[in-house]
């Protein structure tokens, strides 16, 4: 059984969520993840080395040079082969300013009190996290100040699929989604549209927001349902939502 990732800690989403070349190729996109995108800031930005970098995500030496690399991959395959790049996802948290160690009050992406707000979508079914992002009937909104609930209403979605329930949630001003099993389609289009996604989480949707904001939260930044319908962890299994017979990735 792997070991199962360590969350990388990051100082901030980043501002900018793509970039894309003149003469874009709109068949293919590259999938920069957040965790990815701050290994870049800080070593090649900021001028890091990679054990500064290590301790400020609190990970090791070795992960950082992996996820480095990995970036550096990415980016290089954007510009040599033309491809639109999004920076979305990932197994990360946001830092808590000078309450968490490497990054102080200084610390230029530190937001203060009563300037953080967001909303969260989760995909609803009685209560849960609804395991099929591209067959939802219902999204759950939950409106964030200051780290706490303070509103949450229900919206139906008319089972659009994941283009347009990527809009939907754009729409409404959606920061973050929390859900289950995803397609690859669906992470593309949340990734464009410069939604968070937090996949393959189970449970109680209320309790997952929570934890969420606790940093708590486990999910799954490689979750996703594919057209074969296995049941595993964080994706949705043929006997309840169908995907055999869904034609591809769920919210395809």
């Amino acid at each position: 059984m792997p070991r199962p990732t360590r969350c990388r800690r990051v100082c901030a989403e980043p501002e900018c969520r793509g970039f894309a070349p003149l003469e874009a190729n709109p068949s293919e996109t590259v999938l920069l993840t957040v965790d990815e995108y701050e290994t870049i800031r800080l070593v090649d930005y900021e001028k890091r080395t990679h054990e500064q970098c290590a301790a400020q995500m609190e990970i090791s030496r070795t992960t950082v040079t992996e996820i480095y690399e990995r970036a550096r991959f990415k980016l290089a395959d954007s510009l040599v082969n033309g491809k639109p790049l999004y920076i979305s996802g990932g197994h990360y948290r946001i830092c808590q300013g000078g309450r968490t160690r490497g990054c102080g009050q200084n610390c230029p992406w530190v937001r203060k009190k009563g300037e953080t707000t967001m909303r969260i979508a989760v995909p609803y079914d009685n209560g849960q996290v609804f395991q099929h992002f591209g067959h939802t009937s219902q999204m759950k909104l939950y409106d964030i100040q200051d780290g706490q609930i303070v509103q949450a209403q229900l919206a139906d979605t008319t089972g659009s699929g994941h283009g347009a329930l990527a809009g939907f949630l754009s729409d409404r001003d959606v920061d973050v989604l929390i859900c289950g099993g995803i397609g690859g389609g669906a992470q593309t289009a949340l990734a464009q549209a410069g939604i968070r996604l937090c996949g393959g989480v189970t449970g109680g949707a209320d309790d997952a927001v929570r934890a969420f904001l606790t940093g708590t939260l486990d999910y799954d930044p490689d979750a996703h349902c594919d057209h074969q319908g296995r049941e595993h962890h964080g994706q949705c299994g043929q006997d309840r939502h169908g995907c055999a017979g869904s034609g591809g990735d769920c919210g395809a």
